[in-house]
């Protein structure tokens, strides 16, 4: 079974193959245009997903050492996403697979995250156990899930406001950081005093049987106490103390993500957490989590950075979990189909 998937949802134009389960490319190609402006600029990330997929795919093909003929299905991302980023990877991806004649697989951008943890690149030993609690966190989404044998899955919680990489890119900001800051402010936090300044962590409060009350989240009070704090300093106090400030505003997004989900787990008596999507490269949170889970028994599966990053790999990794299922239908499909998903 060898499957060409493409990821074009926002600003990365990646293709994987993958060859009977095994990864044997999987190319990214970043976009670098939208850093001056501080974030994506939809129209721009289009014209480059266009500008970039014909040869990333044909280096994805290359790397393989594969022919088309030698494919038999091709997936890629339906959403949820920038619509016209999705569109240029999608329409792709469906012309190539009625060329060849060969089934297409639409793909959810935020289920593939989901079941990234099981990407089989040839390093990894184990895999999640079904069912597990899934922390799926990115610069657009923050969500919490209880994920079935049968690729379903309940959410627990999500973010009522911002995503938690939202948190990272717009504090960040604030801090005269390039964008995207997540990876700086990690950076800068290795030299920092993580609670050099004590940021809140909202929704923690206790329901009547002790549990927390809720699994949602929410960051849009971090960033205005970061906001508030940082206008009461000189700038020259910003400027000495830029790496404890960095290191308490990760600490307290690490924090709130790790004590949710690993409640969520203990309510539930799951022994199984899965932490996907691109803040789940943040060493803090990373750090965190593993404490927790070791101390409690519990099971933790966080693919490699590469990975938890959009990539093309998470969804032809899905597809083949589908495929082996029976969970795909030979048709068209479109982004607005997917966008609500």
């Amino acid at each position: 079974m060898n499957i060409l998937a493409l990821e074009t949802s926002c600003d990365e134009t990646s293709a994987a193959v993958l060859l009977n389960g095994k990864v044997a490319s999987n190319i990214i190609s970043s976009q670098l245009r939208h850093q001056e402006f501080g974030g994506v600029v939809p129209e721009l990330a289009s014209r480059e997903h266009e500008r970039l997929i014909a040869s990333v795919t044909n280096t994805a093909m290359k790397v393989s050492n594969i022919n088309k003929s030698d494919l038999d299905f091709i997936s890629a991302t339906s959403g949820p996403g920038l619509i016209g980023a999705v569109l240029v990877g999608l329409n792709f991806a469906q012309s190539f697979a009625y060329a060849l004649g060969i089934p297409f697989i639409p793909i959810n951008h935020i289920e593939a995250h989901i079941f990234s943890t099981f990407i089989n690149d040839g390093s990894q030993l184990a895999f999640p156990k079904f069912p597990f609690i899934s922390l799926t966190v990115s610069g657009g989404h923050t969500m919490l899930a209880l994920v079935e044998e049968n690729l379903s899955y309940k959410i627990l919680g999500k973010t009522i406001d911002d995503a938690a990489g939202e948190g990272f890119d717009k504090t960040g900001k604030m801090l005269g950081l390039p964008y995207p800051a997540g990876p700086i402010i990690d950076k800068l936090a290795k030299e920092g005093n993580p609670h050099f300044h004590k940021f809140p962590q909202a929704l923690m409060n206790r329901g009547e049987h002790g549990g927390l009350e809720n699994f949602n989240f929410s960051f849009s009070g971090l960033k205005t106490s970061v906001q508030t704090y940082l206008q009461q300093q000189p700038k020259a106090f910003i400027e000495t103390h830029l790496a404890d400030i960095c290191a308490s505003i990760q600490f307290a997004i690490a924090s709130a993500l790790t004590r949710k989900t690993i409640a969520a787990a203990e309510s539930l008596g799951i022994k199984t957490i899965s932490v996907a999507g691109g803040v789940s490269a943040n060493s803090e949170l990373r750090r965190q989590m593993n404490e927790a889970a070791a101390a409690r028994n519990i099971s933790l599966f966080i693919p490699k950075p590469i990975y938890s990053t959009d990539n093309a790999a998470m969804i032809a990794t899905l597809a083949k979990l589908k495929i082996e299922r029976g969970q795909f239908e030979a048709r068209r499909y479109n982004a607005k189909a997917f966008a609500s998903l």
